[in-house]
């Protein structure tokens, strides 16, 4: 799977690349330096540990008993599975937690879904600001905006998914003790409702989103194609909500699709967009990945036994 990604990813680059000139292309990665390289790996660094200690904050507050690093752990193992079909191969961590901690998937499944829709709603967040903010462009940018934030609001509404399972339940009229744990797992989602915990989850979210788009802005400069911070910044989260949209493993595909469009209407010329788009997205979603697969065999290690006080806490439970 990761092979075949990988291999349209750069079938799709290279294909731009061929197109625009590749004299025009190499010069500009050429342009790039380690350091700066470096600089953009290390911003993208920074969102991972950001959203790492987010999902710690959350599994606490759902009165996980992990650790920091646990978390941590669990995390970035994850990223191992994100080029999955809807990255549901990230549900690899609920398999950890249910290892080490001896809770049930059910019980652990709210941490996944809040994590999710805490990204939808802080990237739904950035995207406002920078239509808001950016000089004229982002055409259609807030309605993107408004619709990730609506869902981001559903997806952690007790009721509202309480609701729905039932009336899905109510259709189908099958796997009741399936559709119960769902329920109990929708239940759960009023333990993050507690204003610190909320407004803790959105700050680091909001400041490690906002340093990959920055990161953007970076290197735009860099290749001498500088479009305004908040324009660079709201290009990429598009481009990033656009690409999971379209269902593809990662995005791959539509996000860079959406990401040269939007650059060659801020007048970027493809010479540029191309390999900025290149660049940009094997220093985040791709170096995900690397620091996901050298995670995974840790996290499979470290799980592979439940200690005998998980088992208890989920008896007393």
């Amino acid at each position: 799977m990761i092979g075949v990604l990988l291999a349209l990813f750069l079938a799709g680059i290279l294909g731009l690349a061929a197109a625009t000139g590749w004299q025009e292309t190499a010069a500009q990665i050429a342009r790039l330096s380690a350091v700066q390289i470096g600089g953009l790996l290390v911003l993208s660094l920074a969102n991972y540990l950001m959203r790492a200690l987010r999902w710690h904050v959350f599994a606490r507050r759902l009165g996980l008993p992990v650790g920091p690093l646990q978390s941590l752990r669990h995390y970035l193992g994850g990223f191992a599975m994100s080029v999955t079909p809807g990255r549901v191969g990230e549900l690899v961590r609920m398999r950890w937690l249910r290892r080490e901690t001896g809770w049930s998937v059910e019980r652990t499944a709210p941490l996944a879904l809040v994590d999710r829709a805490s990204d939808l709603a802080v990237m739904a967040l950035i995207l406002a600001l920078a239509v808001s903010l950016a000089a004229g462009g982002m055409g259609g940018g807030l309605a993107v905006a408004v619709a990730a934030l609506a869902v981001a609001y559903a997806a952690t509404r007790p009721r509202l998914i309480a609701a729905a399972v039932t009336l899905a339940y109510r259709a189908t009229g099958r796997l009741p003790r399936l559709f119960a744990r769902a329920r109990v797992a929708a239940r759960s989602l009023s333990r993050f409702s507690h204003p610190p915990v909320l407004l803790a989850a959105l700050a680091l979210g909001f400041a490690g989103w906002l340093a990959e788009g920055f990161a953007f802005h970076l290197l735009l400069g860099w290749m001498g194609s500088d479009i305004g911070l908040w324009k660079a910044i709201g290009i990429f989260v598009f481009a990033t909500l656009a690409g999971g949209l379209t269902g593809t493993p990662g995005g791959v595909g539509g996000a860079e699709a959406a990401m040269i469009a939007l650059l060659s209407l801020e007048g970027v010329p493809m010479e540029v967009s191309v390999p900025a788009t290149a660049v940009i997205r094997a220093t985040t979603l791709w170096f995900a990945l690397v620091l996901g697969i050298a995670a995974f065999p840790l996290a499979e290690k470290c799980s592979t036994k439940v200690p005998t006080r998980g088992r208890d806490a989920l008896e007393d439970r």
